[in-house]
């Protein structure tokens, strides 16, 4: 009788195989999609553009959010926290195609830009991971409480017809808090209101871009 042994990928391996589901569009998230059972009321012209704009903005944050989780977890020192910023990224990943899916609904497309945001967003979390653990869990924080922000003010700039959208992103925010209590938890440094000021500035342009692009 032989004995099945489960296969142990090292933390490269495991970074390479997330990053091809992320490429390959693997359309399986862990949770079903919130609005699934909510009802499609009809938009005008006018409500469903904003909507495709928010949803493309909302898709490409969560595209910069995988980045910044494997670039962190691969420049981690901690294979604890390595282990943590994978599983957060597994857990962002179901944004990713819930936004996905809004927006194949809402007949629109992804942000034409979203592989410069990647790249970008991959390198600054590559960085943030270099300067320690404590530093990276801390920009976790900071970055989740920015896009509950964003969050907030789609969900009160949404139509209130577009229940749709309401129900994906209303678990997203509850997500993003999620996450942002849990770097601290681990051990983050909370960053000052004035590097949150300067990373509110930055994240206005993909903002502002992918709502249009």
């Amino acid at each position: 009788m032989t004995t099945r042994t489960t296969r142990q990928y090292r933390p490269s391996d495991q970074l390479c195989i997330r990053l091809n589901k992320l490429l390959t569009r693997d359309t399986r998230p862990l949770r079903s999609n919130p609005a699934n059972q909510v009802a499609e009321y009809p938009l005008t012209a006018e409500e469903k553009k904003h909507s495709q704009g928010l949803m493309r903005v909302d898709h490409s944050g969560e595209i910069c959010a995988q980045a910044l989780y494997l670039g962190q977890a691969l420049t981690a020192k901690s294979p604890d926290i390595k282990h943590h910023l994978l599983k957060a990224a597994e857990e962002e990943r179901d944004h990713l195609i819930w936004c996905q899916e809004r927006l194949d609904e809402l007949s629109s497309h992804s942000s034409h830009l979203n592989p410069l945001w990647y790249a970008l967003s991959y390198a600054l979390g590559a960085t943030m991971g270099l300067c320690g653990d404590k530093i990276s869990l801390g920009f976790i924080a900071a970055t989740e409480e920015l896009v509950g922000e964003h969050l907030q003010a789609h969900l009160e700039s949404l139509s209130t017809n577009d229940k749709k959208s309401v129900a994906v992103l209303t678990q997203m925010l509850s997500d993003e808090i999620q996450h942002a209590e849990e770097a601290l938890e681990q051990g983050g440094q909370a960053f000052s209101e004035e590097t949150k000021t300067l990373m509110r500035k930055l994240a206005k342009l993909m903002t502002t871009t992918s709502y249009h692009f």
